[in-house]
């Protein structure tokens, strides 16, 4: 199995992300990717790859020292960091706009596939790696794989450590509602952290 694309931007994404992104955080960028596109295969459902991926691999960027912003949620940070990317790489403007749209969508309230298929499978991507929200719903041999592939390497811990900053310094973001909402237990729970 292959949790990549091999497109110009895919290539660029994946080049970005592994320059400024700690591997744990890296590695929880491919799953979220991959996770989302299982999740696309296994309800039929029909979405843009790249765009995806894209969005995947950059998502948590304003996370990272370089790119956190002192006024803007980490969701939007990254968002800016995709659009900048993405316009190097020729991408119109409605698509660069898509590409911030779906990592800010992330930290939104749930976003039907109907609705926006991207930011939906973003969202279950990245629900399904931080806290293993519909872990159930995906074959065992499938994560098993991911988890072989792209190990987690105490992600879930520093996850929280960003999230946690983010909310003590943003009060008024979606990280710091998610940390309030009970985020820690979630993610300290995640079953693919008791995995081997």
């Amino acid at each position: 199995m292959t949790w990549t694309l091999d497109t110009e931007a895919a290539r660029a994404a994946y080049e970005i992300a592994a320059e400024y992104t700690e591997a744990a955080l890296l590695n929880h960028s491919v799953r979220s990717y991959a996770f989302g596109a299982e999740y696309a295969q296994r309800h039929g459902l029909a979405y843009d790859a790249e765009l995806l991926y894209v969005s995947a691999l950059l998502h948590d960027m304003g996370l990272t020292a370089p790119f956190d912003s002192h006024t803007l949620p980490f969701e939007e940070a990254g968002g800016h960091v995709a659009r900048v990317l993405t316009a190097g790489l020729g991408w119109p403007p409605a698509r660069r706009a898509r590409a911030e749209e779906v990592i800010v969508l992330h930290m939104r309230d749930d976003v039907s596939a109907a609705e926006d298929v991207e930011s939906h499978l973003l969202q279950v991507g990245t629900s399904a790696d931080v806290s293993g929200l519909r872990l159930a719903e995906f074959d065992p041999a499938f994560t098993e794989a991911l988890l072989k592939d792209r190990p987690r390497l105490g992600f879930g811990a520093s996850f929280l450590a960003l999230v946690e900053d983010q909310a003590a310094r943003k009060p008024t973001c979606a990280a710091a509602a998610y940390v309030a909402g009970g985020a820690a237990g979630r993610i300290m729970s995640n079953p693919m952290d008791r995995v081997g």
